[in-house]
């Protein structure tokens, strides 16, 4: 399932009743922020708490997107679960280094990582 808002397209592939994998790619600002967060928060209520974001297509992201993702990382670990980063581009990997993200959420090489990190495997 893909939704396109602006410039901003999040695919999702449900792993297991737990997990997902949210492929994210465009603009993460804040005219599509919410739009991500409504993907997030979907998974979260349906007990999907590992959730994984592929950011490989991602070429841009503000604060509004690094607010969207300190939210989820925090309702996901209230919940069991975690939020795990997996492909940041350069421009979306030093965004996260420069405001001091990765060390709450430390961004993974690829989905297969961030997937050993959550205890599953594609």
């Amino acid at each position: 399932m893909s939704e396109r808002e602006a410039n901003l397209e999040v695919d999702v592939e449900i792993l297991d009743d737990r997990t997902a994998v949210l492929t994210v790619g465009g603009e993460l600002d804040m005219e599509t922020a919410a739009r991500l967060e409504d993907r997030l928060w979907q998974q979260l209520s349906l007990g999907r708490a590992r959730l994984v974001l592929e950011l490989s297509a991602l070429g841009f992201m503000d604060s509004s997107g690094l607010n969207v993702l300190i939210r989820a990382v925090n309702r996901a670990r209230e919940n069991g679960g975690d939020l795990y980063l997996a492909a940041p581009t350069p421009a979306v990997r030093r965004i996260l280094e420069i405001t001091g993200v990765t060390t709450t959420i430390p961004p993974h090489d690829g989905v297969a990582e961030a997937l050993a990190a959550a205890g599953g495997s594609r």
